[in-house]
């Protein structure tokens, strides 16, 4: 993945595919960068599923938060990693153990958040990766509403 660029299309083929988000590494504080695109994609009209252990059983933006993706309903359409690289292997290696219950298509991975390990084992399933991206950012820049 020579710099990390991702054709536009595809971008926006999966921003509209997609309907429901797991959000592994969702915040309840509002000043964390997750809790913001959280509430921004809620607003967009995606269901958003916080994934958080601290949080777990409490609730984010009204939403229910999980310990952890095996505890999420399905469908799930996209695994959004809001967590530090080093933990990308194994958020997708629990996504895969549900990939055929959520019917899961894609693994996104947050800004800075890149790790081959995590897009090799989850693109070797058969799911769509993006790395380095916010869903918020490139929705917004789509939309001409970046600012």
């Amino acid at each position: 993945m020579a710099g990390l660029t991702y054709p536009d299309a595809l971008i926006k083929t999966i921003l509209r595919s997609v309907k429901t988000i797991a959000m592994v590494g969702a915040s309840g504080n509002e000043i964390r960068p997750s809790y913001f695109a959280m509430m921004y994609l809620l607003n967009k009209g995606y269901k958003i599923i916080p994934v958080n252990p601290g949080m777990a059983g409490k609730e984010i933006l009204g939403q229910k938060v999980y310990a952890s993706l095996s505890e999420v309903p399905a469908p799930v359409d996209m695994v959004d990693i809001f967590r530090e690289s080093q933990y990308a292997p194994a958020i997708v290696r629990e996504a895969l153990a549900e990939k055929d219950r959520f019917g899961l298509k894609y693994i996104w991975m947050q800004l800075g958040v890149i790790n081959e390990e995590a897009a090799k084992l989850a693109e070797d399933a058969g799911l769509t990766v993006i790395m380095d991206r916010c869903p918020k950012i490139e929705y917004s820049r789509f939309r001409s509403e970046l600012g």
